[in-house]
Formats: C-alpha cells, structure tokens, sequence
C-alpha cells in the first residue's frame, strides 16, 4: 500500500488538500462576524480583529486548491478528449447533486431552481469555485502545448505581469476614491463598479491585462513549481515562504480593519447593507497581492511535508482523495455548528467567554465541521460505484 501511494500521489500536495479544506471552514466560520442578518455587521471592535485576524490566516485557501490542480493536471499527462471526461466524471457529477440539495434545502425552492439558469445558487455562495475551476480547465488543453515547451524566463515574465494585475484591486479603487459604485446581482450580491483601466471602457471590459488577472497566475504558479522548482532546504524554504506569508498576511489584516475602522469611525456596532462588507472585503479577493503572497508562503511550507507514515495512509490521503465532496458539501453542517455555539456561547463580548467568545466559536465551528463532513466524505466515497458519484 506505501508504494502504490508513493508512485500515485505527491505526498505534499496531499498534506496542503487536507489545509485547504480546513481554511476554508474558517473562512466560512468567520462570515457570521462580520455578516449579519440582511446585510453587514460587526458588533465590537473586538470581534472586527477577530474577523481580520481568522479571515485573512486563511483566504489564501482557493487559491491552493488551483496551484494543486495546476500542479497535477498541468501541463496534460493524457488528450484533450481523455482530461476532459475525465474531470467531467469527478466534478459535475457531485457538482449538480450537490447544487440540487442546497437549492432544496435553502431558500426558496423554485426561484433557486430558476437561478440556477443563469448562475449558481447564491444561497450556497461556496459554489462559485466549480465555475471557475470548470473554466480553468476548459482553458488547460489550450495551454499545454506552451507549457510543455516553455523555458525558465519566459514563464516567469508571464508571472510577473500575473503578479502585477494583483495590484489591479487597489489601483482601481484608489482611482473611485470615495466615488464607488456597486451593482447588484440576481441574489442582491455586490460587485463594486469598475473604473476604466488601461483599455477598459463603458463598451469593453477586455482591457489589456483581462486575460493576465484571476486565477491564471496561481495555474501558472503550480506550472513553475513542477518544472523549476526542485526540492529546497528548509533553511532556505522558510527564508522565502516566512517573509511571504508575513508580507501578505499584514496586507490583507491591516486593509480590511482599516476600511472597518473608517466605517465606524469610532462608534460600534458598525453594519449597513452588504455593500459594506464587500467593500471591506477588497484586500481579501483571491487576485490581490496579499492573498498571492500568502499563496506562495504557504506553498512552499507544504512542500516541506513528506510524512507516509500510518497517519499519511489512514487520514491524510483518504481525506484527500474526499477534498473536492468535503468541499461541496461542509456548508450544511457548517451552519448548523455555527448556530449552536453562537447559541450555546453568546455572541461577542457578552458571551460567556467574554472577549474569547468570538474565537472560541470560529475555531469550534470549524474543526467540528471538519472532523463531521471529512469523516461523513471519507466513508461514502468507499461506497462502491456511489461514492465517486456523491463526493468526487
């Protein structure tokens, strides 16, 4: 069994799977503070360093399941047709049941059912990364050629431009000032308004660097690490990933507590619709420089993990193998964890932890969600011919 794994799996990539899952269960155990009832809110100016610090340790967590996907599938071991069905078979499948489910269980049935036309259910927001991953790998086959053949430099050119348009975000809304403009979507969801950079205009949104921004980097990323990087000492790991993470995380931390900060200037609880919140939320989006450089912190922290021992064989790679179901599905049992600590602990300082009742319910919420769904995942994908139907 310990060679069959070794000759599969990339141990690492298998050891940053099992973190990602879990990061984004606090992402996700963290929205209840500073999300509220309609639209935003945040209690105390307590609960907005809570939020900023267990957010921001974890938002690089998509961006690490695209380098894993990158750094497996790209460039193609296997033709078009062949990937193609292939990812077809483990991520729409489990996709569409898992989308019908939430779509039954949340909101109102039939009007979920008619969105689902056009987008997916904004009830089970966590979804939005299927359709990106669906378009990444859509994208794959057109690139592999290039990636086969591509020296040192020029990838690395082309990263330096992914890296810039991370700078985008911010340039962009410095530009609005205190002008911005959001517009909202079938599900009341806000997207700030763009400000015309570099070629965009009222008429085209394909400026010069559109197909350069999003998710392109991290798939160029995963791409460099296979074909570049070889294994590096941890002295000199951690001289690189430290100060990247480091960087990162105090970008992302300090601008979502400033912009809550000048929100309240001074007096909380401070809210309003959810506009707010997604203005808060702008150092956080996956293609800003913050986010990026904690990506590539925490990257090369994986590529430190060789553990195959009995727990690699038992937990790590069977938990693994169930990320993408564990992904799908932890939202419903998420929920259900977060009303009962909120309900149990109190909410913020007034609860019976006082000032530690924000993050006791976070971490809570999130390793119960973890050990419920990634055992719940792990036991049904050994379902024959259901499993890989239900979780991938």
């Amino acid at each position: 069994m310990a060679n069959h794994i070794e000759m599969k799996r990339e141990v690492w990539v298998d050891w940053m799977r099992i973190a990602a899952c879990f990061l984004v269960m606090v992402v996700h155990s963290t929205e209840p503070f500073y999300f509220g009832g309609e639209g935003t809110l945040i209690l105390t100016r307590t609960d907005a360093f809570w939020a900023s610090f267990f957010d921001t340790f974890a938002r690089a967590c998509v961006p690490l399941f695209v380098v894993a996907s990158s750094y497996l599938q790209f460039p193609l071991h296997y033709s078009t047709g062949e990937f193609l069905r292939r990812r077809a078979a483990r991520i729409l499948i489990p996709f569409v049941l898992w989308t019908v489910v939430y779509a039954l269980i949340w909101g109102e049935p039939v009007q979920n059912f008619k969105d689902l036309l056009l987008n997916f259910n904004y009830t089970a927001g966590h979804l939005w990364y299927v359709y990106m991953l669906i378009g990444l790998y859509l994208l794959m086959p057109l690139l592999s050629p290039w990636a086969e053949k591509v020296g040192r430099r020029e990838l690395l050119f082309f990263m330096a431009i992914c890296l810039f348009t991370t700078f985008i975000p911010f340039i962009r809304e410095k530009a609005v000032g205190d002008n911005a403009v959001f517009l909202f979507g079938p599900g009341g969801i806000p997207m700030q308004g763009q400000y015309p950079l570099w070629g965009e205009a009222s008429w085209n949104e394909f400026g010069v660097f559109y197909y350069f921004s999003g998710f392109i980097g991290y798939l160029l990323l995963g791409l460099y690490l296979r074909k570049f990087v070889e294994e590096l000492s941890t002295g000199r790991t951690l001289a690189i990933a430290v100060p990247c993470w480091l960087v990162g995380f105090a970008i992302c931390f300090q601008g979502f507590l400033r912009r809550v900060f000048e929100t309240a200037q001074g007096t909380f609880p401070v809210g309003g619709d959810v506009s707010v919140a997604a203005g808060w939320e702008t150092p956080w989006f996956n293609n800003t420089v913050g986010v990026a450089l904690m990506t590539i912190g925490w990257v090369l922290l994986f590529r430190l993990c060789r553990g195959e021992g009995g727990f690699y064989r038992k937990v790590v790679f069977p938990v693994s193998k169930a990320s993408y179901g564990i992904y799908l599905c932890h939202m419903i049992a998420l929920s259900s964890y977060a009303t009962l600590f909120r309900t149990t602990l109190g909410i913020g300082e007034s609860g019976s932890l006082g000032v530690m009742t924000t993050p006791a319910e976070i971490i809570l919420t999130a390793v119960c969600s973890y050990l419920t769904v990634s055992l719940l995942c792990v036991i049904v994908q050994r379902i024959p011919k259901l499993g890989k139907w239900v979780v991938g």
